[in-house]
Formats: structure tokens, C-alpha cells, sequence
């Protein structure tokens, strides 16, 4: 199937892809063991001056480890909602960690989709819940973030969420010329295609996909299963978007996604047949055309 779309409760935002560029700096840092998730990632980020990142985690245990999963929503204020929280006892043990950090309300905020495996030895994904999961050992981290943009949460009348939406500070020239673009997709675009326009958008060659994530209308892909679902939650394994042989900027993702059912899936996107469906908070590392 694919091309799938989510009607959304409110009006159509005419501006379909937000985006910002400014200058890269990135920073390897240390989760610190017993601090929330939230206050793990913004100490160090905030400490370099940094005011918006993505970043990206292997390994390491949660304790205590509260999540969700994406869910139908009992009424027509959302197109989707989330699950109950799920609390599992023990150590959970993160495969990958994506996170976006910015603000909310003025404050240090962060979103986090990842794998996992629970104690039990169970495999699962979803969106960590940032302020009552806890970091159980220290562990090491990367953020490729800038002190030039912002990502904050801002009202969204199309979604009825409040979502992170990533704005510029200051206009800066890169020093090693490294960039940074930080996107925001909005519903019912095509994942890829949108990832083109925004490397077209600020002039990129070329770019890598860092610690990005969002939800799909399910999923297409080349060498897996295709997900069925309305709703889901993904993170980016890997990903880039480059010239094809014809000279066309072309996108690739690798994502580990979850859907309503619980269902887990990875492996690489089909091009041109997967729909944004609430959100999808996208970092680039660009290379100058």
C-alpha cells in the first residue's frame, strides 16, 4: 500500500517544512548515572552553550524507565495519542537513543524515541518519558547541536500537539564550515521528498542524518515488512541524502519503528511511499553545494 495519510483535527498549515541552518559544533559527553534522562542531556549541552541539538546513545541501562507507545486517541481532538505508561522493574538496557533537545515553557526539554531490551530479555521501541526515566550507569553520548537556533515547543493548531519547532537566533557564518539544519516536517508529506527540499532549501550537496526522529503513516520498506499501522514512532538508524546518478538529490533512511500494535520493524525506507503523520524532528549535517 503506502502513501498512506492521517487526517489531522485542525486547519491545513500552508508552510509544510520548517527549517533553520547554522554552524555545527559537536560534542561526545557523558550521561551522568542518576539523573533524569532530561536533566543527563541538557547539563553538558547547556554547560558547551548549546541551545538546540540532536543526539544520539548506545548502550547503558534506565532504572527506573517509564515509556509509551503510540495509540488510537478516544476522541476527535487528535488524529493519535499515546498508550498507557508502561514502568517495567529493573535495569532496561538502550540499544539506540535518539534525542531531540531544545525547550519548553523556557526550560530544558528533550523528546526520545529508542530500542531497548527489558530485563526479561524482551526487544521493544517507543518514546521514553524524559523527566521520570533515570540514567542507571554512566554513559557516553553525542549531540551535534548549534548556539545559533533554538528548538522549542510551540502550540500547533493543525495537530492539537505542542511540538518542537526549530527556530533561528542569530544569522552566524561556520567557521569550519560544518552546518547544521535542524527541520521540523509537518503531516501528510512524503518523508524523503521533504528531506530533499530541505537540502535543496539551504543549498546542501549533501547531508547525514544525526539522531532524528518522528512518526509515519506506517511503513514501506525495501527489505522488511511493511507496518500497517496509522500511527507510529521511529527513530533514524542511519541515513543520508545525496546525488543519485542523474545528479537528483536523492534521500535514504534506515529506521526501528513501532506501531499501535506493539509491532516492531527495521530496515531502509522504500522511496517516495512514506507519509509524515504528526511530526517528524529531522537533524542534518550538511555539506555546502
Amino acid at each position: 500500500m503506502g502513501n498512506r495519510t492521517l487526517v489531522q483535527p485542525g486547519p491545513v498549515a500552508p508552510e509544510r517544512i520548517e527549517s533553520v541552518i547554522a554552524p555545527l559544533e559537536e560534542l561526545d559527553f557523558v550521561l551522568e548515572a542518576g539523573l533524569t534522562l532530561n536533566e543527563a542531556v541538557a547539563r553538558p549541552l547547556q554547560a558547551a552553550g548549546l541551545t538546540a541539538a540532536a543526539v544520539q546513545f548506545e548502550g547503558g541501562t534506565l532504572s527506573p524507565f517509564h515509556y509509551v507507545m503510540p495509540a488510537p486517541s478516544s476522541d476527535p481532538a487528535h488524529a493519535a495519542w499515546y498508550s498507557q505508561t508502561y514502568a517495567p522493574e529493573g535495569e532496561t538496557l538502550i540499544e539506540q537513543a535518539n534525542v531531540t533537545f531544545g525547550f519548553r515553557d523556557g526550560a530544558p526539554f528533550t523528546h526520545c524515541h529508542a530500542f531497548w531490551r527489558l530485563p526479561d530479555g524482551t526487544r521493544g521501541a517507543g518514546h521514553i518519558l524524559p523527566l521520570e526515566t533515570r540514567i542507571a550507569q554512566p554513559t557516553r553520548a553525542r549531540a551535534w547541536g548549534t548556539r545559533h537556533a533554538q528548538i522549542a515547543v510551540r502550540p500547533d493548531a493543525e495537530t492539537n500537539f505542542s511540538l518542537f519547532t526549530p527556530e533561528c537566533l542569530e544569522t552566524a557564518a561556520s567557521d569550519d564550515g560544518r552546518l547544521l539544519v535542524l527541520a521540523r516536517l509537518r503531516p501528510n508529506i512524503e518523508i524523503g521528498a521533504a528531506l530533499e527540499e530541505v537540502c535543496r532549501r539551504h543549498g546542501l550537496a549533501r547531508a547525514r542524518v544525526r539522531g532524528s526522529l518522528g512518526s509515519i503513516v506506517g511503513a514501506v520498506f525495501d527489505d522488511a515488512p511493511e507496518l500497517v499501522d496509522p500511527a507510529t514512532e521511529f527513530l533514524v538508524q542511519e541515513g543520508h541524502v545525496a546525488p543519485d546518478e542523474s545528479g537528483a538529490l536523492k534521500a535514504r533512511l534506515k529506521i526501528g519503528i513501532v506501531g499501535l500494535s506493539g509491532a516492531v520493524r527495521e530496515g531502509w525506507l522504500t522511496q517516495g511511499r512514506n507519509m509524515v503523520c504528526i511530526t517528524c524532528e529531522f537533524a542534518l549535517e550538511g555539506e555546502a553545494a
